[in-house]
Protein backbone atom coordinates (compact mmCIF):
# COMPACT_ATOMS: atom_id res chain seq x y z
CA UNK A 1 0.00 0.00 0.00
CA UNK A 2 1.51 3.53 -0.78
CA UNK A 3 1.23 6.60 1.20
CA UNK A 4 -1.10 8.06 -0.60
CA UNK A 5 -3.11 4.59 -0.42
CA UNK A 6 -3.05 4.72 3.90
CA UNK A 7 -3.81 8.73 3.80
CA UNK A 8 -7.24 7.71 1.95
CA UNK A 9 -7.54 5.72 4.65
CA UNK A 10 -7.19 7.72 7.96
CA UNK A 11 -10.48 8.42 8.66
CA UNK A 12 -9.33 11.18 10.97
CA UNK A 13 -7.05 12.68 8.39
CA UNK A 14 -10.39 12.49 5.82
CA UNK A 15 -12.07 15.11 8.75
CA UNK A 16 -9.32 17.31 9.58
CA UNK A 17 -7.79 18.24 6.54
CA UNK A 18 -10.30 19.78 4.44
CA UNK A 19 -10.38 22.56 7.07
CA UNK A 20 -7.01 22.79 7.56
CA UNK A 21 -6.35 23.13 4.40
CA UNK A 22 -8.69 26.16 3.91
CA UNK A 23 -7.36 27.36 7.14
CA UNK A 24 -3.81 27.66 5.79
CA UNK A 25 -4.85 29.14 2.27
CA UNK A 26 -6.07 31.90 3.77
CA UNK A 27 -3.13 32.45 6.28
CA UNK A 28 -0.96 32.39 3.08
CA UNK A 29 -3.38 34.88 1.11
CA UNK A 30 -3.89 37.52 4.13
CA UNK A 31 -0.36 36.78 5.89
CA UNK A 32 2.17 36.25 3.43
CA UNK A 33 1.18 37.24 -0.31
CA UNK A 34 0.78 40.51 0.75
CA UNK A 35 4.23 41.12 2.23
CA UNK A 36 5.90 39.31 -1.17
CA UNK A 37 7.55 42.49 -2.95
CA UNK A 38 6.21 41.12 -6.76
CA UNK A 39 2.55 41.92 -5.10
CA UNK A 40 1.84 45.29 -5.01
CA UNK A 41 -1.47 47.11 -5.17
CA UNK A 42 -0.67 49.86 -7.84
CA UNK A 43 -3.43 50.51 -10.79
CA UNK A 44 -0.80 49.81 -13.53
CA UNK A 45 -0.14 46.22 -12.76
CA UNK A 46 -1.97 42.82 -14.06
CA UNK A 47 -4.76 42.12 -11.70
CA UNK A 48 -3.04 38.75 -10.74
CA UNK A 49 -0.46 40.88 -9.00
CA UNK A 50 -2.18 43.76 -7.90
CA UNK A 51 -4.87 42.05 -6.09
CA UNK A 52 -3.85 38.20 -5.78
CA UNK A 53 -6.57 37.17 -3.32
CA UNK A 54 -8.61 36.43 -5.93
CA UNK A 55 -6.67 33.88 -7.49
CA UNK A 56 -5.58 32.83 -4.15
CA UNK A 57 -9.38 32.22 -3.63
CA UNK A 58 -9.65 29.77 -6.57
CA UNK A 59 -6.71 27.83 -5.61
CA UNK A 60 -8.45 27.35 -2.16
CA UNK A 61 -11.45 25.83 -3.56
CA UNK A 62 -9.69 23.67 -6.19
CA UNK A 63 -7.33 22.72 -3.32
CA UNK A 64 -10.60 21.99 -0.73
CA UNK A 65 -12.79 20.15 -3.35
CA UNK A 66 -10.43 17.72 -4.22
CA UNK A 67 -9.60 16.90 -0.98
CA UNK A 68 -13.23 16.79 -0.09
CA UNK A 69 -13.56 14.50 -3.16
CA UNK A 70 -10.13 11.71 -2.14
CA UNK A 71 -11.11 10.99 1.45
CA UNK A 72 -15.75 11.05 0.20
CA UNK A 73 -16.40 7.90 1.29
CA UNK A 74 -15.64 8.47 4.76
CA UNK A 75 -18.46 10.80 5.25
CA UNK A 76 -22.13 9.92 6.62
CA UNK A 77 -24.28 11.66 4.20
CA UNK A 78 -27.70 9.84 4.66
CA UNK A 79 -30.80 11.30 3.81
CA UNK A 80 -33.27 12.24 6.30
CA UNK A 81 -36.23 14.29 6.81
CA UNK A 82 -34.47 16.03 9.33
CA UNK A 83 -32.61 17.81 6.10
CA UNK A 84 -35.49 20.32 5.39
CA UNK A 85 -35.37 21.30 9.61
CA UNK A 86 -31.40 21.42 9.03
CA UNK A 87 -32.75 23.57 5.57
CA UNK A 88 -34.78 26.06 7.83
CA UNK A 89 -32.73 26.61 10.34
CA UNK A 90 -30.04 27.91 8.01
CA UNK A 91 -32.16 30.70 6.98
CA UNK A 92 -33.26 31.43 10.92
CA UNK A 93 -29.19 31.00 11.59
CA UNK A 94 -28.03 33.50 9.36
CA UNK A 95 -31.02 35.91 10.22
CA UNK A 96 -29.35 36.70 13.57
CA UNK A 97 -25.75 36.71 11.80
CA UNK A 98 -27.23 39.18 9.50
CA UNK A 99 -29.29 41.57 12.14
CA UNK A 100 -25.89 43.85 13.24
CA UNK A 101 -25.24 45.18 10.15
CA UNK A 102 -29.27 45.40 9.36
CA UNK A 103 -29.80 47.39 12.35
CA UNK A 104 -27.06 49.44 11.54
CA UNK A 105 -29.31 50.42 8.46
CA UNK A 106 -32.18 50.86 10.40
CA UNK A 107 -30.56 53.16 13.01
CA UNK A 108 -29.73 55.53 9.78
CA UNK A 109 -26.00 55.09 11.25
CA UNK A 110 -22.78 57.18 8.90
CA UNK A 111 -20.12 55.54 10.06
CA UNK A 112 -19.52 52.46 12.39
CA UNK A 113 -19.94 52.92 16.19
CA UNK A 114 -18.07 52.25 19.27
CA UNK A 115 -18.69 50.55 22.38
CA UNK A 116 -21.56 48.33 23.06
CA UNK A 117 -22.97 48.45 19.39
CA UNK A 118 -19.30 47.69 17.64
CA UNK A 119 -19.10 44.55 20.33
CA UNK A 120 -22.75 43.46 18.77
CA UNK A 121 -21.24 43.83 15.28
CA UNK A 122 -23.56 46.59 14.47
CA UNK A 123 -21.52 47.96 11.54
CA UNK A 124 -21.72 48.74 7.52
CA UNK A 125 -19.82 45.81 6.38
CA UNK A 126 -18.90 47.07 3.19
CA UNK A 127 -15.09 46.50 2.76
CA UNK A 128 -14.45 42.51 1.48
CA UNK A 129 -14.71 40.71 -1.71
CA UNK A 130 -17.43 42.01 -3.98
CA UNK A 131 -15.94 40.39 -7.88
CA UNK A 132 -15.56 44.37 -9.37
CA UNK A 133 -12.11 44.19 -9.90
CA UNK A 134 -13.86 42.87 -13.53
CA UNK A 135 -16.71 44.26 -15.13
CA UNK A 136 -19.74 43.75 -13.70
CA UNK A 137 -21.92 41.34 -15.97
CA UNK A 138 -18.80 39.97 -18.03
CA UNK A 139 -17.46 37.00 -17.84
CA UNK A 140 -14.80 37.43 -15.61
CA UNK A 141 -17.21 38.79 -12.80
CA UNK A 142 -19.46 36.41 -13.01
CA UNK A 143 -16.79 33.47 -12.75
CA UNK A 144 -15.46 35.06 -9.84
CA UNK A 145 -18.21 35.42 -8.01
CA UNK A 146 -19.05 31.59 -8.40
CA UNK A 147 -16.03 30.97 -7.05
CA UNK A 148 -16.88 32.63 -4.01
CA UNK A 149 -20.47 31.02 -3.78
CA UNK A 150 -18.91 27.21 -4.19
CA UNK A 151 -16.35 28.56 -1.34
CA UNK A 152 -18.92 29.20 0.80
CA UNK A 153 -21.85 27.14 -0.12
CA UNK A 154 -20.38 23.92 -0.77
CA UNK A 155 -16.50 23.75 0.15
CA UNK A 156 -16.64 25.80 3.61
CA UNK A 157 -20.21 23.67 4.70
CA UNK A 158 -18.51 20.73 4.06
CA UNK A 159 -15.25 21.15 5.63
CA UNK A 160 -16.33 23.07 8.73
CA UNK A 161 -19.38 20.63 9.68
CA UNK A 162 -17.24 17.46 9.19
CA UNK A 163 -14.54 18.89 11.37
CA UNK A 164 -16.83 20.42 13.79
CA UNK A 165 -19.96 18.27 14.07
CA UNK A 166 -18.45 14.63 13.28
CA UNK A 167 -15.03 14.83 14.20
CA UNK A 168 -14.68 17.51 17.38
CA UNK A 169 -17.79 16.64 19.08
CA UNK A 170 -16.98 13.03 19.02
CA UNK A 171 -13.16 13.09 19.93
CA UNK A 172 -14.23 15.54 22.93
CA UNK A 173 -16.29 12.49 24.16
CA UNK A 174 -13.60 9.91 23.93
CA UNK A 175 -10.22 11.57 23.81
CA UNK A 176 -7.98 10.09 25.93
CA UNK A 177 -9.20 6.60 25.01
CA UNK A 178 -7.19 3.89 22.02
CA UNK A 179 -5.96 5.79 18.76
CA UNK A 180 -9.55 5.69 16.70
CA UNK A 181 -12.01 4.65 19.61
CA UNK A 182 -14.17 8.08 19.72
CA UNK A 183 -15.18 7.08 16.54
CA UNK A 184 -18.00 4.72 18.00
CA UNK A 185 -19.53 7.94 19.84
CA UNK A 186 -22.90 8.17 17.66
CA UNK A 187 -23.00 11.20 15.51
CA UNK A 188 -24.56 14.03 17.39
CA UNK A 189 -24.39 12.25 20.96
CA UNK A 190 -25.22 15.46 23.17
CA UNK A 191 -22.88 16.87 26.72
CA UNK A 192 -22.59 20.25 27.85
CA UNK A 193 -18.66 20.52 27.58
CA UNK A 194 -18.99 19.79 23.39
CA UNK A 195 -21.50 22.26 23.24
CA UNK A 196 -19.52 24.79 25.09
CA UNK A 197 -16.06 23.98 23.45
CA UNK A 198 -17.38 23.20 19.90
CA UNK A 199 -19.40 26.31 19.59
CA UNK A 200 -16.68 29.01 21.44
CA UNK A 201 -14.28 27.66 18.92
CA UNK A 202 -16.72 27.89 16.40
CA UNK A 203 -16.99 31.69 17.16
CA UNK A 204 -13.53 32.87 17.32
CA UNK A 205 -12.53 31.15 14.09
CA UNK A 206 -14.24 33.84 12.64
CA UNK A 207 -13.73 37.89 13.27
CA UNK A 208 -14.61 39.59 15.99
CA UNK A 209 -17.23 41.46 14.38
CA UNK A 210 -19.14 38.38 13.44
CA UNK A 211 -18.74 36.86 17.29
CA UNK A 212 -22.16 37.78 18.30
CA UNK A 213 -23.47 35.90 15.25
CA UNK A 214 -21.37 32.87 15.44
CA UNK A 215 -22.65 32.63 19.26
CA UNK A 216 -25.56 32.70 18.03
CA UNK A 217 -25.61 30.57 14.79
CA UNK A 218 -23.45 27.93 16.34
CA UNK A 219 -25.79 27.00 19.19
CA UNK A 220 -28.39 26.95 16.71
CA UNK A 221 -26.48 24.12 14.55
CA UNK A 222 -25.25 22.10 17.75
CA UNK A 223 -29.14 21.78 18.33
CA UNK A 224 -29.40 21.17 15.08
CA UNK A 225 -26.86 18.18 15.18
CA UNK A 226 -28.35 16.59 18.47
CA UNK A 227 -32.11 16.84 17.17
CA UNK A 228 -31.15 15.39 14.03
CA UNK A 229 -28.30 13.19 14.26
CA UNK A 230 -27.84 13.67 10.90
CA UNK A 231 -24.25 15.09 9.07
CA UNK A 232 -26.15 15.88 5.70
CA UNK A 233 -28.52 17.85 7.92
CA UNK A 234 -26.10 20.29 9.44
CA UNK A 235 -24.23 20.66 5.98
CA UNK A 236 -27.38 21.70 4.23
CA UNK A 237 -28.29 24.17 7.21
CA UNK A 238 -24.71 25.69 6.72
CA UNK A 239 -24.93 26.00 2.44
CA UNK A 240 -28.26 27.42 3.01
CA UNK A 241 -27.08 30.12 5.31
CA UNK A 242 -24.00 30.47 3.40
CA UNK A 243 -26.27 30.76 -0.07
CA UNK A 244 -28.97 33.32 1.44
CA UNK A 245 -25.83 35.88 3.08
CA UNK A 246 -23.94 35.75 -0.03
CA UNK A 247 -27.05 37.06 -1.69
CA UNK A 248 -27.13 39.47 1.02
CA UNK A 249 -23.94 40.29 0.51
CA UNK A 250 -24.34 40.86 -2.95
CA UNK A 251 -27.47 42.75 -3.34
CA UNK A 252 -27.62 45.26 -0.50
CA UNK A 253 -23.35 45.65 -1.26
CA UNK A 254 -21.87 44.32 2.69
CA UNK A 255 -19.25 42.85 0.97
CA UNK A 256 -17.64 42.56 4.32
CA UNK A 257 -20.31 39.80 5.30
CA UNK A 258 -17.82 36.76 2.93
Amino acid sequence: MTQLQKWRQDRTLAHIAPLAAILLMGLIGGNVIPYIDFFRDHSDLPWWRRQPEYWMLGLEVILGTAILAFFWKHYEFKWSKWVWFGAVMGAVGIGFWLLPTQIYEWMGLERDPEGWLKRLGVQKREEGFDGLLFEKGSLSYWLAVFVRFWRAVVLVALAEEIFWRSFLMRFLLDRDGPNGRFWKVPFGKASWMTFFVVTFLFMIAHAPVDYVGALVYGSLTYLVTIITRSLLSVVVMHAVANLLMGFYALHFEKFGLW
